[in-house]
């Protein structure tokens, strides 16, 4: 899965790459991004890309109740083409949102707490997790809202041992084949394969990320594990 991550150099963006010029002006580095908040995230619509902040956290455009999305944060890929609350956003509306960090935590044999690790590129460069998105409105009329989730895929080899989920990262040469809604299905399932785990790396990090609201470059900094028992897991 993919509970918080971070994009804590947005300025580093290759804009290009997302086909778009600009970011929107509220942008700024966040380290610590959760469900439920509102999140930079670039998508297609008329055949125009943008940038724009939409909400973690999707609500199908049937669904009765907002409150649905906090339940769809992420979306499993093997089924989103399938399942009611995806399928139509998988085919239609997908979207890229930018990171440079993702966040994990490892269970711990005998223990209750888990080991979170930061996990990035061994570039430190940016990339971009896939997602889709979509738009609800009240059944009564009022003001919508547009939210989207983060596609999940299994993990490879590197996360493996953290967890049995990792967020889908779209190789930045695909990001315009991703957005685009006239991509092949099979295409489309080519491009939710676990990312190659020799360009990633995965460290030990504080708890203070369990915190929402802790958000500071200070997360990102390599600790010691939080017990001898994660020591023992530690990835090669």
């Amino acid at each position: 899965m993919c509970g918080r991550f971070g994009l804590s150099r947005p300025e580093k963006l290759k804009l290009e790459r997302f086909g778009i010029i600009a970011l929107p002006e509220e942008t700024h580095p966040r380290f610590n991004i959760a469900p439920g908040t509102d999140v930079l995230v670039v998508r297609e619509r008329k055949g125009e890309r943008e940038a724009i902040t939409l909400r973690w956290g999707l609500v199908p455009w049937w669904a009765d109740d907002v409150a649905v999305g906090a339940r769809m944060a992420n979306a499993r890929s093997d089924t989103a083409f399938t399942k009611p609350a995806f399928r139509d956003p998988m085919r239609q509306r997908r979207c890229l949102i930018p990171a440079d960090v993702f966040y994990e935590w490892q269970a711990i044999p005998g223990e209750r707490r888990k080991q979170p690790y930061a996990v990035g590129l061994r570039s430190r460069e940016p990339f971009a997790l896939g997602g889709i998105w979509d738009f609800w409105r009240p059944k009564e009329g009022g003001e919508g809202i547009a939210t989207f989730a983060i596609l999940t895929t299994e993990p490879n080899v590197l996360l493996s041992p953290i967890h049995d989920r990792m967020p889908v990262i779209v190789p930045a040469d695909r990001f315009l084949t991703w957005l685009d809604a006239r991509t092949p299905e099979p295409e489309v399932k080519e491009l939710v394969q676990p990312f190659p785990s020799e360009l990633m790396e995965a460290w030990f990090i504080s708890p203070r990320v369990n915190k929402a609201d802790e958000d500071d470059a200070g997360l990102l900094e390599p600790e010691a594990p939080a017990s001898p028992r994660a020591e023992q897991l530690e990835l090669g």
